[in-house]
C-alpha cells in the first residue's frame, strides 16, 4: 500500500463536510471505481483511509486502487441515495455490485393446431404458435407446463392427432387419470380445445381465478343436467387444489411480492429473486455478485440495483436479512413505483418459510459453481450467519481430547473443506505435558503445538501451513474460554467455538465464550456440526484405543527374552503396526534396528505361540 497516497487521501477526507452526500472514488487513470452515499461525508470517506490493514479483502483492494475522490453534498440522506443510484447506473463502477444474471429465457408454447399441445421452449420462433413469456427461469416454465398438462389431462406423448387416433391403445397416463386420451377417438375436438383454453387460463392467471371459473361452469352444467361435464369440472378443481396443497409457493397471502435471499461461498456471493404474482411463484432469477465482505451492504446494493434496472417493483419485498437504510430504501422504492412499497424481514410464519426456500435455491445455484451439493453450501452459509462470521468458513478444523486414564492422553484433529471431510489433513496428537486427565490443559497444549507448526509451514499453504477459517472444539464454553484467549495471545484471529452435547452424547448447541447458541435440529448447519462432532470424536477415540493397545503390547514385548526398550522402538519404527509384526518372518523381524536372529526367533515364537502357527 502506497503510504504517501494514503496520507494524501486521508488528509483530504478530513477536510470534507459532515453533511450527507455522495462520494466518487477514482483510480490512477481517473476511472470511477466506486460510488457510495454517506450520512456524513467526512466520517464515511475518512474510514476508508485509516487502519487500512483492518479492512476486509474487497474494501482493501478498492482502497489499494484508489488515487483520488470527488464528492457531491446533498440536502438529505434520501437525496444522496437517489443520486447514488443514478450515478451507479450511469458509470457502472467496478467495486459496486453490478448485476450479472445467470439466465437464458424460456417460453411456454401453445402449439398452433386444432389438437394443440402445451410445451416449454428455449426459443421463440415465428411458427404461428402462441408464446407466453419470456421467463428467466426454465425451472418455473417446466413446472408450470407439467402442472397444466396434468390438471387438464392434456397429452404429453409423441402421437400425432388426428392422424393416429384409434390406432393403438392409450398409454399409462390415461390409466392413472393424467391424460384424457384423444388417441382413443372418444374425445371431441371442442372438449379438447376447451381443456387447452382452461390450461392457458390457469398458466396466465394462476389457480385461484381458474377455480372460480370452473366452479361457475360446474354449477351451470349441473343446472342443465350435464352431469358428466360437471364431474369433469369438479375433478379439475380437485386436481388444482391437490397441487396447491403440495406447493408451499402457492396461495400466499399477498398476491404480488418478491422474496430476495443471498448466499456466500469462497467463489463469491449469489442472489436469488423469487417473484410471486397472482398468489403463486411466477418466476425465479439468479445473479452472481462476485466477492462481498458485508452481506447487509451487499443486500442493500443488490436491492437498489435490481429495481433500478427496470424490474417491476411489487408492493412487498421480503428479505432474508436486514439492510443498513431500510426506511430510506422503502421511501426510494415507493417513489419509483408510485405507491407504497414495504420491506419485510420475517422471523416466523409463511414469509419466513418462503425466505428459507429462497436461501435453499440460492445455495443450490452456488453449489453448481462449486462442485458441491446445495445442502453443503447452505450449511456453510447458515453456519456463518449463525456464528456472526464475516466470511463463509470453507476450511474448518475440529479438535477432541480422548484419554484412557492418565497414561494415554491423545487428541484428534479433523478437517472439513467446503463441507466435506479432508482426511489427508487429519492429524493426531499425543499429549505429553499432562500427567493426569486435564481436558483444558491438554487442549491448550494441542493448540499451542498446532499454531507453532503453522509458523514453520505457513509458506506451504497446506496441512499445518493453512490457517483455518473456523475452529470447533468438542466441548462447552470452558474449552472456548481457555483456547480463545490463547489464540489471540499468539496473534491469530481465527474464530473459536465449542460443540456441546446433550446427556445422550448428541449435538445440542454451539458454545461461545459467553454462552450458547441454539439452532434448529432440522437445519443444514446443525447437520454439518453434528457430522463434524461425530467425526472428530470417532477419529480421536480410535487413536486413543490404538495407542492404549500399543502400550499394552509394548509391556508384553518387554517380557520376551532379548527384547528391550531400544529394540521395541526399532520394531515399531520398522513395521509401524502390530499386525505387520505378526505377519513377518523370522528373517524379516531380524531386519529391524537393533535386532538379531536370536531375538527375532524369540519374538516370532512369542507372537505365534497361541495361534497354532509353526
Amino acid at each position: 500500500m502506497n503510504e504517501q497516497k494514503l496520507e494524501y487521501l486521508n488528509n483530504k477526507a478530513k477536510r470534507l463536510p459532515t453533511e450527507p452526500g455522495v462520494y466518487i472514488i477514482k483510480d490512477q487513470q481517473g476511472k470511477i471505481i466506486y460510488i457510495g452515499k454517506a450520512k456524513s461525508l467526512k466520517n464515511r470517506v475518512s474510514s476508508y483511509f485509516r487502519s487500512v490493514d483492518k479492512h476486509l479483502p474487497k474494501v482493501y483492494k478498492m482502497v489499494e486502487n484508489a488515487a483520488e475522490f470527488d464528492f457531491i453534498v446533498t440536502s438529505s440522506e434520501y437525496e444522496a441515495l437517489v443520486l447514488e443510484c443514478s450515478l451507479i447506473k450511469q458509470h457502472m463502477p467496478k467495486y459496486n455490485i453490478l448485476l450479472k444474471d445467470d439466465k437464458g429465457y424460456s417460453y411456454i408454447k401453445v402449439h398452433p393446431k386444432e389438437w394443440s399441445r402445451i410445451t416449454s421452449e428455449k426459443q421463440k420462433i415465428n411458427d404461428g404458435a402462441t408464446y407466453i413469456g419470456p421467463y428467466t427461469s426454465g425451472y418455473v416454465v417446466k413446472s408450470t407446463v407439467e402442472e397444466a398438462n396434468k390438471i387438464f389431462m392434456l397429452p404429453v406423448c409423441s402421437r400425432k392427432f388426428p392422424q393416429e387416433m384409434g390406432k393403438g391403445r392409450p398409454c399409462l397416463n390415461y390409466h392413472i387419470k393424467q391424460c384424457m386420451a384423444p388417441c382413443t377417438g372418444k374425445i371431441s375436438l371442442s372438449d379438447y380445445q376447451e381443456a387447452v383454453e382452461q390450461a392457458v387460463r390457469f398458466i396466465r392467471s394462476g389457480g385461484s381465478e381458474i377455480i372460480d371459473h370452473l366452479k361457475q361452469k360446474m354449477e351451470r352444467y349441473s343446472e342443465n343436467m350435464e352431469y358428466e361435464k360437471a364431474a369433469q369440472c369438479r375433478d379439475r378443481i380437485r386436481a388444482i387444489e391437490k397441487i396447491n396443497t403440495h406447493q408451499k409457493v402457492i396461495f400466499i397471502k399477498n398476491t404480488q411480492q418478491d422474496v430476495i435471499a443471498l448466499a456466500k461461498s469462497h467463489q463469491g456471493c449469489c442472489a436469488v429473486v423469487l417473484k410471486f404474482r397472482a398468489n403463486r411463484l411466477h418466476d425465479k432469477e439468479y445473479f452472481m455478485l462476485g466477492q462481498t465482505d458485508d452481506i447487509a451492504q451487499a443486500r442493500q446494493e443488490f436491492l437498489l440495483r435490481y429495481y433500478d434496472s427496470g424490474k417491476e417493483i411489487p408492493k412487498l419485498v421480503v428479505l432474508d436479512g436486514n439492510i443498513d437504510d431500510c426506511k430510506l430504501v422503502e421511501d426510494y422504492l415507493t417513489v419509483q413505483k408510485g405507491e407504497k412499497v414495504s420491506l419485510l424481514v420475517p422471523q416466523k410464519g409463511e414469509q419466513a418459510s418462503l425466505v428459507s426456500m429462497a436461501r435453499e435455491n440460492c445455495a443450490q445455484h452456488l453449489a453448481e459453481h462449486m462442485s458441491r451439493t446445495g445442502k453443503e453450501v447452505a450449511a456453510l452459509d447458515e453456519l456463518a450467519r449463525l456464528l456472526g462470521l464475516n466470511t463463509t468458513p470453507e476450511y474448518i478444523e475440529a479438535y477432541d481430547i480422548s484419554n484412557i486414564g492418565s497414561s494415554t492422553i491423545v487428541a484428534g484433529m479433523v478437517v472439513f473443506d467446503r463441507g466435506r471431510p479432508l482426511k489427508a489433513a487429519y492429524r493426531k496428537f499425543s499429549v505429553t505435558s499432562q500427567g493426569y486427565a486435564d481436558d483444558y490443559g491438554s487442549m491448550r497444549e494441542v493448540m499451542e503445538r498446532r499454531f507453532n507448526r503453522y509458523e514453520e509451514h505457513k509458506n506451504e499453504g497446506i496441512g499445518f501451513g493453512r490457517m483455518p477459517d473456523l475452529i470447533l472444539l468438542d466441548g462447552g464454553r470452558g474449552h472456548v474460554g481457555t483456547i480463545e484467549p490463547l489464540i489471540r495471545q499468539m496473534g491469530y484471529n481465527t474464530p473459536v467455538f465449542g460443540m456441546v452435547k446433550d446427556n445422550k452424547h448428541r449435538t445440542r448447541a454451539i458454545a461461545t465464550n459467553g454462552g450458547e447458541i441454539n439452532f434448529s435440529p432440522n437445519s443444514p448447519a446443525f447437520a454439518l456440526v453434528t457430522k463434524i462432532q461425530d467425526e472428530v470424536h470417532r477419529f480421536s477415540i480410535s487413536y486413543s484405543r490404538a495407542k492404549h493397545s500399543s502400550k499394552s503390547f509394548e509391556t508384553l514385548l518387554a517380557q520376551v527374552e532379548g527384547i528391550g526398550a531400544k529394540r521395541i522402538k526399532g520394531l515399531y519404527s520398522y513395521f509401524k503396526t502390530i499386525k505387520a509384526m505378526k505377519c513377518a518372518t523370522v528373517q524379516e523381524l531380524s531386519q529391524a534396528e537393533g535386532m538379531n536372529i536370536k531375538a527375532a526367533e524369540n519374538l516370532y515364537k512369542f507372537l505365534h505361540e497361541n495361534d497354532g502357527t509353526e
